[in-house]
C-alpha cells in the first residue's frame, strides 16, 4: 500500500513539471496566474533592450545560490532552444556564462533541465556552481556558446569550463542538480 502511494505521488510530480503543452496566454487570467507562467509574467516586465537575454536571482528559498537566464522572448512548451535563433541562444548561453564566471569563477556550470522536467513555460537556464563529483568523462567539448547545440529532443543539457573550452553533457533529464543549491 505504501509503494502505490509513493509511487501516485511520484507520478504527480511528474506531471506538474511537463511544460511540452504549456502555452501561458498571459492575457488570460486563470492561466497567467498558474505556477508554471511564473517566469512568462516576469519576462512580460522585463523591457527588452539590446541582449535578448536577461538574468534573474532564482527565487526558490531552497536554491539561494542559483541565478537564471532567460530570452525575453517567448519560447513556451517543447524544443525552446530549437525555436530560438542562433543569435538568441548564443545570448542566453554568453549571459548565463558571464554570470556563473562573475559568481564562481571557473567553478560554474549551466543546466537546463528536460521539457519533462521543466516547472515553468518560459524558457529558462539555471547557473550556479558545479557540485563536486558530477564531472564526468562522457560528454563533449566545444569552443564557446555558438557550438553549444539546439537541442531539440526535449532533454536537458549542462556544461561547465574545461579550460578555455566548454565540456557539454546531454541527453539529461533534472540536469540542475549537478548544481549547488
Amino acid at each position: 500500500m505504501l509503494s502505490r502511494i509513493a509511487l501516485l505521488i511520484i507520478a504527480a510530480i511528474g506531471l506538474q513539471a511537463d511544460v511540452r503543452d504549456c502555452v501561458c496566454d498571459l492575457r488570460s487570467p486563470s492561466i497567467a496566474q498558474t505556477r508554471g507562467c511564473n517566469l512568462c509574467r516576469i519576462a512580460e516586465t522585463h523591457a527588452a533592450d539590446a541582449n535578448p537575454a536577461f538574468l534573474l536571482k532564482d527565487n526558490d528559498p531552497s536554491k539561494p545560490n542559483r541565478w537564471l537566464a532567460l530570452p525575453h522572448a517567448v519560447y513556451d512548451g517543447a524544443n525552446p532552444l530549437a525555436r530560438m535563433t542562433p543569435a538568441e541562444r548564443v545570448a542566453l548561453w554568453t549571459s548565463a556564462i558571464e554570470k556563473g564566471r562573475e559568481l564562481w569563477g571557473d567553478g560554474w556550470a549551466v543546466a537546463m533541465n528536460s521539457d519533462l522536467r521543466r516547472q515553468q513555460c518560459h524558457a529558462h537556464v539555471h547557473i550556479g556552481k558545479l557540485l563536486d563529483g558530477q564531472e564526468t568523462s562522457e560528454g563533449f567539448y566545444v569552443d564557446g556558446p555558438a557550438g553549444l547545440p539546439a537541442i531539440s529532443d526535449g532533454t536537458g543539457l549542462w556544461f561547465h569550463p574545461a579550460g578555455n573550452r566548454l565540456h557539454v553533457h546531454t541527453n539529461g533529464q533534472a540536469t540542475e542538480y549537478v548544481l549547488m543549491k
